[in-house]
């Protein structure tokens, strides 16, 4: 499918890493590739778990070959630990990218909301029956780790612009990336 641009998506979890790969059209249609959930052992320690997790990672990478990666961003939680155990899950996703050449851009859980429900605030079942429909799946992509990787991917794929499309390459930037951009480049000062 030449014409067609493979995104992975990537929800970040020590626990559960879900993970969905689609192909989307300069039309913006989109068809399913892939979809799972890489699994670690939360009595291993943390190291053998982000190995864990780097090795399914790897794995999809090697059988699907993405042309780009998107990534939840971990913005704000109210547990520091799966808050951290998140964002090193997220740091080995965009370390592979990195290792396979990959681009990768990270997106808000609101912004993969807003552009997949029109809704930034939807809910989980919002979120799945939206991407099921999108993909025109008989079933909800299940778990919801999973379904969110689906919707990280078109997300990613929507804003920067399928082949062909109107955002071009790099795509414009939505209002809350450029604020991200913004407040990492203010905090580097």
């Amino acid at each position: 499918m030449a014409s067609a641009l493979r995104v992975l998506g990537i929800d970040p979890g020590l626990t559960r890493c879900g993970v969905g790969v689609v192909d989307v059209r300069a039309d913006r249609s989109a068809s399913l590739v892939h979809v799972g959930v890489v699994r670690s052992d939360p009595a291993l320690p943390v190291g053998e778990r982000l190995a864990t997790i780097a090795a399914g990672l790897r794995h999809i990478f090697a059988e699907h070959r993405p042309d780009v990666v998107a990534v939840e961003r971990v913005f704000a939680q109210q547990n520091r630990s799966t808050v951290m155990g998140t964002a090193q899950a997220s740091g080995v996703a965009l370390l592979l990218a990195a290792e396979n050449g990959l681009p990768a851009q990270t997106h808000t859980p609101s912004e993969v909301k807003a552009a997949i429900t029109g809704y930034g605030s939807a809910d989980k079942l919002q979120v799945q029956t939206m991407v099921a429909r999108v993909l025109r799946l008989d079933t909800l992509p299940q778990p919801a780790d999973a379904a969110d990787a689906l919707a990280i991917a078109l997300c990613h794929a929507w804003r920067r612009g399928a082949p062909g499309g109107a955002g071009g390459a790099t795509g414009a930037l939505t209002p809350a990336q450029r604020a991200w951009a913004d407040d990492e480049r203010a905090a580097r000062r």
